[in-house]
Formats: structure tokens, C-alpha cells, sequence
């Protein structure tokens, strides 16, 4: 029980320190304009963090319907792409990397390498790998 407790702390600061040294949702509000709801996002990360952890140590099953499942799976993919998208702004990512490559002034052609390879690279996951 002790062991499983300090990892817990040992994750849970991990996370707080992700999020607060980065300030990656700072970043996130500022780039979609809603730093009024500040609490809602404050209350998502908390709840999420809850309820991920309930869900790990549950293992529930959920019997919902596509029509449900559809929209909680675009919901959880914006907010993982808007999470990386603000990581990447924040630590200045793209122009260190075209720099490095010796693509400065075109980095919209690394922004479409990303964006194509995460896109063929999800296709080929929901084609090959799901229900085989």
C-alpha cells in the first residue's frame, strides 16, 4: 500500500510539474482565446486525473453506443493533439527542428510531414490492427 501510494505522489508531481513549470494550459487558453474559463479547465484536469486513476484501478466496462463512443473518442483526440500542439509551441520545437534539418523557411512542409504521417500513420492502425 505504501509502495503504491508514493508512486501515485511520485506521478501525481510529475504531472503537476508537466503542466505547471511548461505552462502548457496557460498556453492553451491563450491560443484559443478562453482564458475566462479558466476554472472549467482547472476542474477538467482535476477530473481527469480522478477518473483516469479510478479507471486504472477499476478497469470498467462501458456498454455505450457508437453514437456516444464517436464523439468521447474526437473529444479525447482534439484535446490530446491541442495538448501536443501547445507542448510543441511552448518548447519551440518545429523551428529548432527545421533549423537542425535546413528547412528554415519552409517548415510548412514539416508541419504537413507531421500532420500526413499522423494521419497514415492512425489509418493504418484502425485497418490492419482493430478487429484482427
Amino acid at each position: 500500500m505504501f509502495v503504491g501510494l508514493a508512486g501515485g505522489l511520485a506521478v501525481g508531481s510529475g504531472y503537476v510539474a508537466f503542466l505547471s513549470v511548461l505552462g502548457i494550459i496557460p498556453r492553451l487558453m491563450q491560443l484559443t482565446k478562453t482564458m475566462k474559463m479558466i476554472r472549467a479547465y482547472e476542474w477538467a484536469v482535476v477530473l481527469g486525473v480522478v477518473i483516469g486513476g479510478m479507471a486504472t484501478l477499476w478497469d470498467p466496462t462501458l456498454f455505450l453506443t457508437p453514437y456516444i463512443l464517436i464523439p468521447m473518442g474526437l473529444a479525447a483526440g482534439i484535446f490530446v493533439g491541442m495538448l501536443a500542439a501547445a507542448l510543441t509551441e511552448v518548447l519551440n520545437v518545429l523551428p529548432i527542428l527545421a533549423k537542425r534539418i535546413g528547412i528554415d523557411g519552409q517548415i510548412i512542409f514539416l508541419l504537413m510531414a507531421i500532420v500526413f504521417g499522423k494521419i497514415i500513420g492512425s489509418l493504418f492502425q484502425w485497418l490492419y490492427f482493430v478487429d484482427r
